[in-house]
């Protein structure tokens, strides 16, 4: 616990001097910031007044082996006395990067065994994008060029992953966003199996693919569970169509694995859920549980086959950072610790347990509804009333509230409002326990009581 100058100290230099990301700059001007956290243990995260919170969103989906795992330091600290960065430019190489290569060759499905090191999501899909580009290209397919994602998917904030994203508020943030980029509708299955008698057929990926043209698509991503968009699930036999539409028009299918990786849905890796190879999978977050920057594009050998036969030239792509020693380090260790502990398998456990208590609060309080669970990503939605499926007016911002009653009870959640939405999801650490969820769950009833009393004496 810090005394209170420091605390003063500390929250002017940060309104003075820190540009957050994806937060209210009027809010952080006028107010500062909202906490200020100083250590992490398990699930659990401590601010600079002493105040505990349990972190049932791990953070930003990300640190899946928990907090302060000293583990993973003393990998970095290892790795930075032996070498701590060394470019792969040029065909230079070294051991950690190979290392952890032939790991993830052994955990992802199908052939996809061949990696391109990043430093995040972001930069997976937009290296994604790139790469089948630049595939159809070699291969004498220039025209080739334009990306299919999902209307409420999220991709990133670089050019190209702001521009994938099917979420418009990513969009006007600036004045101009990359061409090529399209956006169906999610999860019309029956649409992408070729029911034309759909109204919403020709927003599906294959309306567009048809009226586009199968010539002009270089591939379709999808998030096997869309996150930031609200945590919707692909119904069973979405992803198996989608991968049959890619095989029947000749089109890539990337799987943007950055949030369901490495355990969060109770498998390893999202589509395996569906058992569904995708040609390029993007990774991110909990390849080192957040504890360092790190992302991967994983392709199918077919494809780095194919491209090595047709171009002779460099492949003129490439970061600072990639295949960063230190960062595959940590990764490495990590894993290590998903498969030593059996993480993935403790989110498919607790998963059940989680929509318990989601279900739980259907049952006691009339405006939750529409839970949903997949391993350890969940959320519900708040409705002014759920029987006549009427959603709140956005000016209540009833899910908002309810993050705010919950973080000043010690629990942090995230609130999607994208669309006039409210809901509220979560992802917590894949270590949790079947008592803290019984926790999580109390605490959620008691904020969603108090906003529910908020509301009423807003309608009063």
């Amino acid at each position: 616990m810090y005394n209170k100058e420091t605390i003063t100290k500390l929250n002017e230099l940060d309104r003075k001097h820190y540009l957050h990301p994806t937060s209210s700059l009027k809010q952080h001007q006028e107010s500062g910031p909202k906490r200020i956290f100083t250590e992490g243990k398990g699930i659990y995260l401590t601010d600079v007044n002493g105040n505990q919170y349990i972190d049932a969103l791990a953070s930003l989906w990300n640190v899946n082996i928990g907090h302060g795992r000293k583990e993973l330091g003393e990998a970095a600290s290892q790795q930075m006395g032996k070498l701590a960065y060394s470019s792969s430019f040029n065909n230079l190489s070294h051991e950690t990067v190979i290392q952890l290569s032939e790991k993830l060759a052994s955990m992802t499905p199908g052939d996809l065994n061949v990696f391109f090191y990043t430093s995040g999501g972001s930069e997976s899909n937009d290296t994604a994008f790139k790469l089948v580009r630049h595939y159809w290209k070699m291969k004498g397919q220039p025209e080739k060029k334009k990306i299919i994602g999902l209307e409420r998917a999220y991709h990133g904030i670089t050019m190209g992953a702001t521009s994938a994203t099917g979420i418009p508020q990513f969009h006007n943030m600036t004045t101009s966003i990359s061409p090529d980029f399209l956006h169906a509708a999610a999860h019309k299955t029956n649409c992408e199996l070729g029911d034309k008698s759909d109204p919403d057929y020709f927003r599906s990926i294959r309306g567009i693919i048809e009226k586009e043209s199968p010539e002009t698509i270089a591939a379709i991503i999808v998030e096997p569970i869309q996150g930031a968009g609200g945590v919707i699930i692909s119904p069973d036999g979405y992803l198996e169509a989608v991968r049959k539409l890619c095989d029947q028009y000749g089109i890539l299918m990337i799987a943007d694995e950055v949030i369901c990786g490495f355990g969060r849905t109770g498998k390893m890796f999202g589509v395996d859920n569906w058992n569904v190879v995708p040609d390029i999978m993007c990774m991110a977050k909990g390849i080192t549980s957040g504890y360092i920057p790190l992302g991967a594009v994983a392709m199918t050998e077919r494809l780095r086959d194919n491209l090595a036969a047709v171009s002779n030239d460099v492949l003129f792509h490439g970061f600072t950072y990639s295949g960063h020693p230190t960062a595959c380090a940590v990764a490495l260790k990590n894993i290590e610790i998903l498969e030593r502990e059996n993480l993935a398998d403790n989110s498919r456990q607790m998963g059940p347990e989680l929509l318990k208590g989601l279900k739980f609060l259907e049952d006691k309080h009339t405006i939750v509804t529409k839970s949903r669970v997949k391993g350890l990503l969940g959320a519900f939605e708040l409705f002014e009333d759920r029987e006549q499926g009427i959603p709140f007016n956005p000016e209540k911002m009833a899910a908002p509230k309810l993050v705010e009653e919950c973080l000043s009870r010690g629990l942090i959640v995230r609130a999607v409002t994208f669309g006039g939405t409210n809901i509220i999801a979560l992802s917590p650490p894949l270590i949790i326990t079947k008592e803290e969820i019984e926790k999580i769950t109390l605490i959620l009833s008691e904020a969603i009581q108090a906003v529910k009393n908020n509301l009423k004496f807003q309608n009063a």
